[in-house]
């Protein structure tokens, strides 16, 4: 969603990064393009007249322009207001009391079915263990849905008989936690397509029973400036603790996402990046901020490999690439993991100024090379895949025709896997002497 943003914000900042002093007409220069690069991504204009004043009330001081390295210090003063607008309130999680109710509000469409969903498995991660209750009478494919993802996450669903006051459900569905053992309630109410008093009512009445711990507003982030207003009227209705912002992977211009907060007050919480179940992140201002100018985040990326790579795997990896015995299959057991991370574009997004890499990166994923790599080493044989210098000309027309690929598919792959391998015996000191590969320039 930030891509547009962010390139335009690296292209301005990069210009003062490779300079040592800067003027007060460099500074009001690159803020000028700033400011065009934030108004053309819908961030609401009194967020971004307060965020540049400030921004140029320190970048203008006496400590800025005479040092030696001002270029950078006016990066760091853009990141560290950046960060504030997106700091509003206290985004803290809190989950207390046996069961912590969690009720999840907004318009139909904004994501609160998914959301629910991805929260359960959220909170399941901490070891809590929760239950999903469908409040929504009106909509009986919100209900079959919030079942279906309930079964894929092995998550209790409570439902009711169609007809049942949303009051009785989120009652009876809080009792039936407590007979459970479950100890997180997470309530998905019904939305409208529009704000309504009815609406209203009906959450007004839901907390005021069941006394949530948090009140989360999911917002639907490519809505636009709509969206800051929708929050602003809930807000004003019933007591939201804080926000989901979803469909950030979206192309929308993104602008909004960064302003609603400023404007409403209201922290937000988690962020929908994705469909995946596992599409969801605690909202770290200081890290969304250092992705949008190109800075990365790693602090995320080793949280989210940390989630998806075993680490008894890992030690074996590690002793394989020691010996230099890292094979097609672990190869392709590597790719296979990473892919649990996330979009490939996204992965990248989070290191430190790989953010140009991304688009070119999620296009060649996109395009089929990934699946291509797949094809191709799932159909050779074990002993292709632990040797490939047994790959002779006939093996290889054979794993293309295989693999639904061209003979040159094949040689490619072949032959950067061997560059690979030449790459890791360096820097590992050896290890052993290996046959080469055919027609490949080591041995």
């Amino acid at each position: 969603m930030f891509d547009q943003l962010s390139d335009r914000l690296r292209g301005v900042l990069d210009k003062l990064s490779g300079r040592g002093r800067v003027s007060e007409s460099d500074v009001d220069a690159a803020l000028r393009e700033v400011r065009l690069a934030l108004l053309e991504a819908d961030v609401n204009f009194r967020v971004v007249k307060d965020f540049l004043a400030r921004v140029r009330e320190r970048a203008l001081g006496a400590e800025v322009l005479e040092s030696l390295n001002a270029g950078q210090q006016v990066i760091k003063i853009v990141h560290d207001e950046l960060t504030a607008v997106l700091s509003q309130g206290d985004s803290t999680f809190r989950l207390s009391g046996s069961p912590a109710v969690i009720l999840l509000v907004g318009l139909q469409g904004s994501g609160k079915t998914t959301s629910a969903a991805k929260l359960a498995r959220h909170v399941g991660k901490s070891g809590r263990r929760a239950m999903l209750v469908a409040a929504d009478p009106y909509r009986p494919a919100a209900v079959d849905q919030l079942v279906t993802l309930g079964k894929q996450l092995d998550v209790p669903v409570h439902r009711s008989a169609q007809g049942t006051a949303v009051l009785e459900i989120g009652q009876s569905g809080v009792s039936e936690a407590r007979r459970q053992g479950r100890d997180t309630v997470i309530v998905d109410t019904a939305g409208r397509l529009q704000l309504d008093d009815a609406l209203m009512g009906e959450i007004r009445d839901l907390a005021a029973a069941l006394k949530p711990v948090e009140t989360l507003l999911v917002v639907d982030a490519m809505v636009g400036q709509e969206s800051v207003a929708m929050a602003q009227a809930f807000a004003a209705a019933v007591p939201v603790t804080g926000l989901v912002l979803t469909k950030i992977d979206g192309d929308a211009r993104g602008g909004a996402a960064l302003s609603i907060g400023a404007v409403t007050g209201l922290p937000v919480k988690f962020l929908g990046t994705s469909e995946r179940p596992d599409g969801l992140e605690p909202f770290h201002p200081d890290r969304l901020a250092g992705r949008i100018l190109g800075m990365g985040d790693v602090l995320t990326l080793v949280e989210r490999a940390q989630e998806t790579f075993d680490e008894k795997q890992a030690e074996q990896m590690a002793d394989k690439l020691r010996r230099n015995a890292f094979t097609l299959d672990d190869f392709l057991s590597q790719m296979q993991q990473i892919k649990k991370m996330g979009p490939i574009g996204g992965i990248l997004e989070l290191m430190p100024g790989m953010g140009g890499m991304a688009k070119q990166a999620q296009q060649a994923v996109d395009s089929g090379e990934l699946k291509r790599v797949e094809a191709i080493i799932q159909s050779m044989t074990r002993e292709e895949r632990t040797d490939p210098h047994v790959l002779n000309a006939s093996r290889r027309r054979r794993i293309a025709r295989g693999s639904g690929t061209q003979l040159q598919d094949v040689n490619r792959l072949i032959k950067q896997f061997g560059e690979m391998q030449k790459m890791m015996k360096q820097l590992t000191g050896g290890g052993g002497k290996r046959r080469g590969l055919p027609g490949l320039p080591f041995g």
